[in-house]
């Protein structure tokens, strides 16, 4: 027997870490998650990896949110392209960003032994949950890139928000052979408010998920089995917990 949850309404790639992503119609997932996704990172002289926050591992580069990235085919072998804020893209992504963040000790860097991740792979997010953000802030622009999830997942009506808490320890199946361990929430940080391309900047967005659901917004996932995944398909609760292959971090 199996629950379905719902269907894939958009794939989400980002090439280079904490810039904006691409839009796919469909992707390969293995144990790392989408084919590229992150596999390149704004790196420094430390080794700290670009991003909205810092940490052990992250260093904040404010403005990298403005820009994007893409691969320039299908196969994700290929150097991506970065896109200047206009959507243009840049001949060397390391030069221009080294003119864009003022800063002489970056480039662009393939991932090595350290992972880009924050967390783990994979990152669903549901409709349900991302119309309940956009009710808690009204006059805010708010879509699914505020929270860069690589799976929205289109719910039934009347389904509750954070109804992602309810899937945690459970296995679900996405197509013919893709099949993920969702593991658990993400701790959502000031990124969430940053202005990106079209969506302008405000703090009420993160205020609003920690006054509600404790910061915590999102399911996160490993892979236990590789697949494809492609807009439309259904994703469904599968009997049985399959064994998790641990943490990625």
């Amino acid at each position: 027997m199996s629950k379905v949850l719902g269907t894939i309404e958009r794939i989400w790639r980002y090439p280079i870490k904490s810039t904006g992503g691409e839009l796919l119609s469909e992707a390969a997932i293995d144990a790392r998650g989408v084919a590229g996704d992150r596999l390149y990172a704004v790196r420094d002289a430390e080794g700290k990896f670009g991003s909205g926050k810092s940490t052990r591992r992250f260093r904040r580069m404010p403005g990298l949110l403005r820009l994007r990235s893409r691969y320039p085919g299908e196969l994700v072998t290929q150097m991506p392209e970065l896109l200047d804020p206009d959507g243009v893209p840049v001949p060397d992504p390391t030069d221009y960003l080294r003119r864009y963040l003022d800063r002489n000790d970056i480039e662009v860097a393939r991932e090595g032994t350290v992972s880009h991740f924050d967390e783990l792979p994979l990152s669903l997010l549901t409709t349900a949950t991302l119309d309940w953000v956009r009710a808690a802030v009204p006059g805010v622009p708010v879509d699914e890139r505020r929270f860069r999830p690589n799976l929205l997942v289109r719910t039934p009506p009347g389904t509750p928000p954070f109804v992602e808490d309810e899937w945690f320890n459970s296995t679900a199946r996405i197509g013919d052979t893709l099949r993920i361990r969702l593991e658990r929430s993400s701790e959502r940080c000031v990124m969430t408010n940053a202005a990106q391309q079209d969506l302008p900047h405000s703090p009420l967005i993160l205020q609003a998920i920690a006054r509600a659901h404790d910061m915590r917004l999102d399911v996160l996932a490993t892979v236990t089995h590789s697949g494809r995944v492609r807009i439309g398909d259904t994703i469904e609760l599968v009997c049985g917990l399959e064994p998790s292959p641990g943490r990625v971090s």
